[in-house]
């Protein structure tokens, strides 16, 4: 069985598409062959800033011979009809045969399609992958049609096998598949020869390239760790930044700088945020969290050891660093002038949508809800007002207008500089969270309070406008937004009348489709934490569904018990119990819901069922109403033996019907004594 090797060798891929392209290669070239009739042990996919390359073991030598037996028209049948089958069947009169069963003789043709070579089928699959690659951009050049992300220079295409290494035909606009490659564009740029994936690796690391990506990154991450160690620093943590410079070098040289003295005072987050987006700079801080050096990752090793190349991105640090330094001393001046709330005067000119208004009239609106929150979460109204006033204040300064990813956190640097309170500062940052299912929620109350009143605004904001998700387009991220609230309900242990608060919102909101919208996206989150759907629908049944605390912990409950033999069994007995009622109040067009008297009882099984739900009925009651769910269920599970012997001893539909009608009774008092707990007719299964 032949290894292939593939390499498409180009000018540098940007680092953003480099993983995606290496995948689509694996599937594009390994989906074709299979497509071939081929089949194949393993392959490997690889990416650097110049090569895409593909690696397979174990193909097949050959597609197998095909064999296929097609059914015809009837002997007899019209001559337009036998022609149409011959010519569909490449195959004369005299090749055919005939066959017979039940329905009569008919002709069949017996196919055969041979086998093919690998090499035959990879030079297809490979052209047809090449010409039709799905970069998310791609550039013609010179006067080819052929179109890649960036000028296409060689292909090797290797078959291995046993006897040597073949090249594959393949000719692409000119450029003919070989088995030459290069190395690094100037450590080792001269052309070698290759003649399996092993061998291809190996004269790439002599030529100082690093094939692998994740190779890269962990000697990135390696060195930098190693050199910051001995500097007495540490590195701030940036996967998607070391993924990134990974795919930007093929031979990483690893190289710490210094910052300017000037800029030291910086906040921390502006050097990281400005060395991250201009220069794709490490951030390595003290034992005190400042930033005081930058690691930066050359693609080659030099004579001076990087020397020449320090002091030119240190040059080019300055001038950016200086830009922010001027930003942050811009702003601070602002907020001596004219406070904070004056800087957030500019949102009355920037618009939020053009349905619901600017930005300063939302913080109007936030302002107010966020009051009207504060004293469901425990926060002072006059506090949680001011800090919805100045939150998206730092929306105007000139550091978040160059660095839209600060907003937030430089809202908190300048309400400290403004003097204001400290749970009014850290809310300018802490009201967007959480941004994401794994973002930390906010614990301080003013923060609480300011992020639902900005989550709840939009949402009930762009309800009352109709502009709701639809399928998977969500375009205002109000499926997110959502979940924050339902975080910051369920993690904060809040208890808030979801309805009431949404029609404090925006003017002609439909709280209770938004809230069925709620229930939909909490059905979402418990099922990642195993709680089943329809356990969350019989909840839902019962009052202060929009109390989503309560909500969960019965849920929470329900789902505990049902997880035990008693909840499965008493849910079938009472599955048992509301079939045979429903069915008769049908059929006799009454509603058993009184009377059941058990001085008609005629078993001791049925005078058990009696004291048993008695006794369930005196604990259910004043256990729901504690809001001891546990306590419930378990005053519930006792009904599970009583219930079963009843139905094991007693005949529902006896002919005497004063027995008849008072087991009927009975049984709805088991539907009524469960239902004071959930709606188990939700309950599938």
């Amino acid at each position: 069985m032949p290894d292939i090797l593939i390499e498409l060798f180009s000018e540098e891929i940007p680092a953003r598409m480099q993983t995606r392209a290496a995948e689509d290669l694996r599937k594009l070239v390994t989906d074709g062959l299979v497509e071939g009739g081929l089949t194949y042990a393993h392959a490997r996919s690889f990416s650097t800033p110049r090569r895409l390359v593909l690696a397979i073991e174990g193909l097949t030598a050959e597609s197998p011979t095909q064999h296929e037996d097609r059914k015809g028209p009837k002997v007899g049948a019209p001559q337009q009809a036998l022609d149409g089958f011959l010519r569909s069947t490449g195959l004369t009169m005299e090749q055919l045969h005939v066959h017979e069963d039940k329905k009569g003789a008919f002709y069949v043709a017996h196919l055969s399609k041979p086998g093919r070579q690998a090499a035959e089928i990879l030079s297809e699959v490979l052209e047809k992958t090449i010409r039709n690659f799905p970069w998310p951009k791609s550039m013609r050049w010179g006067s080819g049609t052929l179109r890649w992300v960036r000028p296409l220079h060689s292909i090797i295409a290797l078959m291995v096998t046993e006897a040597g290494a073949e090249v594959v035909p393949l000719d692409i606009d000119g450029i003919k598949a070989g088995n030459t490659t290069r190395g690094h564009r100037f450590m080792a740029p001269a052309a070698f020869e290759v003649s399996s994936f092993e061998d291809y690796a190996a004269k790439l690391k002599r030529a100082f390239v690093v094939l692998d990506a994740t190779e890269r990154a962990d000697a990135i991450e390696h060195e930098t760790r190693n050199q910051a160690f001995a500097l007495g620093l540490e590195l701030v943590e940036d996967k998607a930044l070391l993924a990134e410079v990974a795919g930007l070098v093929e031979w990483p040289v690893v190289l710490v700088g210094e910052i300017g003295a000037q800029f030291l005072s910086l906040p921390p987050e502006v050097l990281i945020t400005s060395m991250r987006e201009h220069q794709k700079f490490f951030s390595l801080k003290d034992r005190e969290g400042r930033i005081v050096r930058f690691v930066t990752v050359a693609n080659r090793e030099t004579a001076d050891n990087g020397a020449t190349i320090l002091k030119g991105n240190q040059k080019v640090l300055t001038a950016r660093l200086s830009d922010a330094k001027f930003f942050w001393e811009n702003d601070l001046r602002v907020v001596a002038n004219v406070g904070l709330s004056g800087m957030a005067e500019g949102l009355a000119n920037v618009t939020f949508h053009n349905k619901l208004g600017s930005q300063k009239a939302r913080i109007d609106r936030i302002s107010a809800l966020a009051r009207e929150i504060a004293p469901l979460v425990g926060a002072s109204p006059d506090l949680a007002e001011e800090a919805a006033r100045v939150a998206k204040a730092d929306l105007q300064s000139a550091m978040v207008g160059e660095f839209p990813e600060l907003q937030g956190t430089m809202g908190v640097y300048y309400a400290k500089a403004a003097g204001l309170p400290e749970a009014v500062a850290n809310a300018c940052k802490a009201h967007y969270q959480p941004l994401g299912p794994s973002d930390d929620v906010p614990s301080e109350p003013v923060s609480v309070a300011v992020a639902l009143a900005d989550k709840i605004d939009t949402l009930t904001g762009f309800w009352a406008i109709d502009e709701k998700p639809t399928g998977s387009k969500d375009p205002f991220a109000l499926r997110r937004a959502a979940l924050g609230v339902i975080r910051l309900v369920l993690v904060n242990g809040l208890r808030l009348n979801l309805a009431e608060v949404f029609a404090q919102g925006y003017p002609g909101v439909d709280a209770a489709d938004l809230l069925a919208f709620f229930h939909d996206r909490l059905k979402v989150f418990l099922k990642d934490q195993g709680i089943r759907h329809d356990v969350i629908d019989a909840c839902l049944a019962m009052p202060g569904n929009d109390d989503l605390t309560l909500l969960v912990n019965r849920a929470q409950a329900l789902s505990d018990f049902l997880k035990t033999d008693d909840g499965e069994n008493l849910v079938q007995g009472f599955k048992r119990a509301n079939n045979i009622l429903s069915q008769a109040e049908a059929k006799d067009g009454v509603e058993y819901s009184y009377g059941a008297d058990p001085k008609f009882a005629e078993s001791d099984e049925e005078k058990a069922l009696f004291a048993a739900l008695d006794m369930a009925e005196a604990q259910i009651a004043p256990a729901m109403q504690a809001e001891d769910f546990a306590a419930a269920m378990s005053a519930m599970a006792a009904l599970r033996a009583p219930i079963d012997a009843f139905f094991t001893a007693v005949q529902i539909n006896t002919d005497n019907q004063i027995v008849r009608r008072n087991r009927l009774n009975l049984l709805h008092r088991i539907r009524a004594t469960t239902a004071g707990v959930a709606d188990l007719t939700k309950l599938e299964g």
